[in-house]
């Protein structure tokens, strides 16, 4: 079979027997080998017997949620592609074939873009049209090398195979998202057809919610960018605080009618650690993500592993350290000077606050350099591969006992036939 036609359902009464019958035409039509397949989420409306007397097939998928119910139905699929799209009606699904062909022609991924085919009148919120789509686009394609348009157009097709294989794990909206980021990374052909936008044909509220949904996606498209989510804004905090650390360590600084001072030294002590630990937790999460699975591995941080080893960061840390008590000793030794007596703090923090900045910025990278070396160690997984060949090394043993078993037979009625009748 060519083609699955996947619609998520929950109580899609009032549409789900004209989408099915409408992709039923549409494969028909064009002489496509194919189905329609109703994912219901739980429907308490009748919409799974409407689905059948339409002609689609369905699946029941108990766990709750628009990612739970599409790979549900991604996974009940006998068709070499899918299509999915939402059973409401919004999407025509009289216009399949710019999808079959771009998976006919080797896309691994065909998203849908509704800006570029069109948005009728009505049928998206101006919230969403102006707002939530373009903004969450284009900070998907700002994080991640894609070049897709509208990262949430709910029609899109995809090779079964190749969708199955990135594992996707998310269960709500975000899901739609979590594919094409997933997709990306992976470096499949992603490509993008126009396809448009009607009002659907529900007299009930849509399940989204604009707020909580849209926030679902931007923490994915966060939580899968380690670089936007920690580093760069760590290394921004970094520069900061180190530029005006330095300049404010020799004596205040005054711009304009503006005077900066030790208050100030000490909230840019504040930004460089911060920015540091946010800079450490970047290399953490890519490190992990890629040893689980979750991100591809990355060759820049796995050579950083392999130059900047345990012993390196501890060098490292206890460079800072030494610096650190260095410092303290020189605040001593001011101290001193003063016959221990009261110090002004616009002299003593000068050498206070770097001091113990370098000082907690040196367990930062100890705990980091054998965090890194924990995460590091490589687990031994079972690939196909393995598993081929330690099926054709017993397949060979057992070739080698079943002949050594038949030359023992062999010598056994030799021996009886060279044996003389008593």
């Amino acid at each position: 079979m060519e083609l699955t036609v996947v619609m998520p359902c929950l109580n899609e009464a009032e549409t789900v027997e004209v989408c099915v019958r409408k992709a039923l035409a549409c494969m028909e039509e064009h002489g496509v080998q194919g189905e329609v397949l109703i994912a219901d989420n739980g429907s308490t409306d009748g919409s799974q017997q409407l689905a059948r007397e339409a002609g689609a097939r369905v699946v029941h998928v108990e766990e709750k949620g628009y990612g739970n119910a599409l790979m549900g139905g991604i996974r009940a699929a006998r068709g070499k592609y899918v299509i999915m799209g939402d059973a409401d009606d919004s999407y025509d699904f009289t216009s399949l074939m710019p999808f079959v062909e771009q998976l006919r022609d080797g896309a691994d991924l065909v998203m849908g873009n509704r800006f570029k085919g069109g948005i009728a009148p009505g049928a998206m919120p101006p919230l969403h049209r102006y707002l939530g789509n373009p903004v969450l686009s284009f900070v998907g394609r700002l994080f991640f090398p894609s070049v897709i348009g509208d990262f949430h157009c709910g029609l899109r097709g995809f090779r079964r195979d190749s969708i199955l294989r990135l594992g996707l794990q998310t269960s709500g909206m975000e899901f739609a998202s979590e594919m094409v980021v997933r997709s990306t990374l992976a470096k499949l052909d992603v490509r993008e057809v126009p396809t448009t936008l009607s009002p659907d044909g529900r007299s009930r509220p849509p399940h989204l919610r604009s707020w909580r949904d849209g926030w679902r996606h931007l923490r994915f498209l966060l939580l899968y960018s380690p670089k936007w989510l920690f580093f760069y804004p760590g290394l921004v905090m970094m520069i900061l605080g180190l530029v005006a650390g330095t300049a404010l360590t020799f004596g205040p600084v005054e711009i304009g009618e503006l005077a900066f001072d030790v208050d100030t030294l000490v909230g840019s002590s504040a930004l460089v650690v911060i920015g540091f630990q946010a800079v450490l937790f970047a290399v953490f999460t890519k490190v992990y993500a890629a040893e689980e699975g979750f991100l591809p591995e990355s060759r820049r941080i796995r050579k950083l592993i392999d130059i900047v080893s345990l012993e390196k960061g501890l060098i490292a840390g206890g460079l800072l350290a030494l610096a650190g008590v260095v410092g303290l000793v020189m605040s001593l030794v001011h101290w001193q000077v003063r016959s221990f007596g009261e110090l002004d703090p616009r002299e003593s923090l000068r050498l206070v606050v770097p001091s113990a900045t370098a000082l907690v910025m040196s367990f930062q990278t100890i705990f980091a350099a054998l965090f890194v070396s924990i995460l590091g160690i490589r687990r031994s997984r079972e690939t196909s591969m393995d598993v081929a060949a330690q099926a054709a090394e017993e397949a060979a043993e057992a070739v080698t006992r079943e002949e050594a078993a038949k030359k023992e037979a062999a010598e056994a009625v030799t021996s009886e036939e060279s044996t003389p009748a008593s």
